[in-house]
């Protein structure tokens, strides 16, 4: 990554433009963190605060989401609060390995993960076809629906580049919901996890705090915009958004 001197002006510049083009990625699909990341690591933020302060910028992106679908969310309240344990757990468990574990085997391992994710979301209509004789409240699906949402949020919590890739994947292989219910509660659980990290993370402190607000600002118009951009998109469309995606997210990161 090339490292720049900035001036103020251009390091403003340069964080709000990546917030906004940030938040819409993670409005439609995720992957948001390709682009903020680089940036800050780009301004001459260091890698493990760059980290740390990006999860926390990133936050309010689906924040800007959840606004669009909110009045959505209703009849799926139950569905949340069943994931809501496994997703503060997986998200501080993650955080732990962020601190004191090995950052380099986690890495390596990362572009295997969301390249596999992608796979399988790619291929969820036909394994759910297989599926279909499998009621929606089995307990297996149930039981592989929490522990899936954990080991994802231990992702999450741990680096979250591609964290909504791996849980429409998760969601589209555990349940029946239609894409847009998929999209929906993507949204919501991403939430629940970044803020759990990001709260973390504030408590750590190390954070780049002028990174933080203008990323901030940025991803909550842009998880807007994304949001709305993906309520327009078909479901055909938006499975081949989100493919795309979780594809050129694992070619940057395996390169």
């Amino acid at each position: 990554m090339l490292t720049v001197a900035m001036t103020l002006p251009w390091r403003v510049t340069l964080y709000l433009l990546a917030g906004v083009a940030g938040g819409i990625s993670n409005g439609i699909a995720g992957g948001g963190t390709f682009i903020t990341f680089p940036a800050l690591l780009a301004a001459g933020v260091p890698a493990l605060q760059a980290n740390l302060s990006t999860t926390v910028g990133v936050t309010p992106s689906f924040v800007g989401s959840f606004r669009v679908f909110r009045h959505q969310l209703g009849r799926y309240r139950d569905e949340v609060r069943r994931l809501a344990p496994a997703c503060l757990l997986g998200a501080g468990f993650g955080t732990a390995l962020l601190f004191w574990g090995s950052a380099t085997t986690f890495r390596n391992v990362v572009p295997w993960l969301i390249g596999a994710g992608t796979i399988l979301f790619a291929l969820a209509p036909l394994i759910t076809r297989r599926l279909a004789h499998v009621h929606h409240d089995h307990p297996a699906r149930r039981r592989a629906l929490v522990v899936g949402i954990f080991f994802v949020a231990v992702y999450g919590g741990y680096f979250g580049a591609g964290l909504g890739i791996l849980l429409m994947a998760v969601f589209a292989l555990t349940t029946t919901y239609q894409l847009r219910e998929i999209q929906l509660l993507r949204n919501v659980i991403s939430l629940i996890i970044t803020l759990a990290a990001a709260v973390i993370y504030l408590i750590h402190g190390h954070l780049d705090v002028q990174a933080v607000v203008l990323l901030a600002v940025g991803t909550l118009i842009g998880g807007w915009l994304g949001a709305l951009v993906m309520q327009r998109l078909s479901p055909t469309w938006i499975r081949v958004v989100v493919i795309a995606i979780g594809a050129a997210t694992t070619l940057r990161l395996a390169l």
